[in-house]
């Protein structure tokens, strides 16, 4: 088992990273000018020739040790994995680890929190699995949603029962309250559907700085075409202007930044 972790991350750029099962590029690193650590974690998993696990995990801002909860979501998740590869099913595992770092979170007894996005790959099948409001967004090349999670917030919901547009979701006042994170009693892990990801998919999972500073049609058109690489520069640059030197009528929040970009290997 292959396994890659970026934690307390502060890359220059986004990093290429060659699976079994596709081409990932990572980037992490803190907000501009942040002096404390990055709550950011990301961790790229090759469980079989034909099988990977992306995973991103936020660590709840405000609250203490952050980064530390998020480190741990990583390291559960992982070690389930690990430990049960032999005898249970992959998503029997990633559940399982997001329950212990659930677990190991709240018995730190720090109030402590963080969100998690993760992806099950096996062949062409993806699934997905999250808690909280980090993303996950799948588009084809020609610019077709195919799927995107609904963020765990008040805002999210409002957002996906049509109370609200993106336009006021992304300058809502409230959009980064989050009511469902790892390390409350009261957590729930949502579970994506089973779907078939082709070799011009683009996967994204990423913390919520990406969508705070890009609309989703943004984000979609950005990711849909061009080398992965070019992708993941042109995400960071508009990522990091916008955090630097917010316009009005655009998104614009400063924080951590962390996504996984994933196309499966053709044929």
């Amino acid at each position: 088992m292959q396994i890659i972790q970026f934690l307390h991350a502060q890359l220059a750029a986004a990093e290429a990273q060659e699976l079994s099962t596709g081409l990932a590029m990572v980037y992490s690193a803190p907000a501009p000018g942040k002096e404390s650590a990055n709550e950011d974690a990301a961790a790229l998993v090759s469980v079989e020739p034909d099988s990977t696990v992306l995973i991103v995990a936020d660590g709840v801002g405000g609250q203490q040790a952050g980064d530390e909860a998020a480190h741990i979501a990583i390291d559960s998740i992982i070690g389930a994995i690990r430990e049960n590869q032999e005898n249970q099913s992959l998503r029997d595992s990633i559940l399982d680890g997001i329950e212990r770092a659930n677990r190991r979170i709240l018995a730190m007894g720090k109030g402590s929190a963080t969100t998690v996005v993760v992806a099950e790959i096996q062949r062409r099948q993806l699934r997905t699995y999250y808690v909280g409001d980090s993303l996950i967004l799948v588009t084809g090349q020609r610019g077709r949603l195919k799927f995107q999670n609904t963020s765990h917030s008040p805002v999210g919901y409002a957002l996906e029962s049509g109370f609200i547009d993106e336009e006021e979701a992304i300058h809502h006042e409230e959009r980064n309250l989050v009511s469902n994170v790892i390390g409350t009693a009261e957590m729930s892990i949502e579970i994506g559907p089973v779907m078939t990801i082709s070799p011009r998919d683009t996967l994204v999972l990423a913390s919520d700085s990406l969508p705070d500073n890009l609309y989703v049609e943004e984000i979609v058109e950005n990711v849909r075409t061009g080398k992965l690489e070019q992708v993941a520069a042109r995400l960071t640059g508009i990522v990091d202007q916008r955090m630097r030197n917010p316009e009005p009528g655009l998104p614009g929040h400063s924080d951590d930044f962390t996504f996984i970009l994933y196309r499966p290997v053709p044929g």
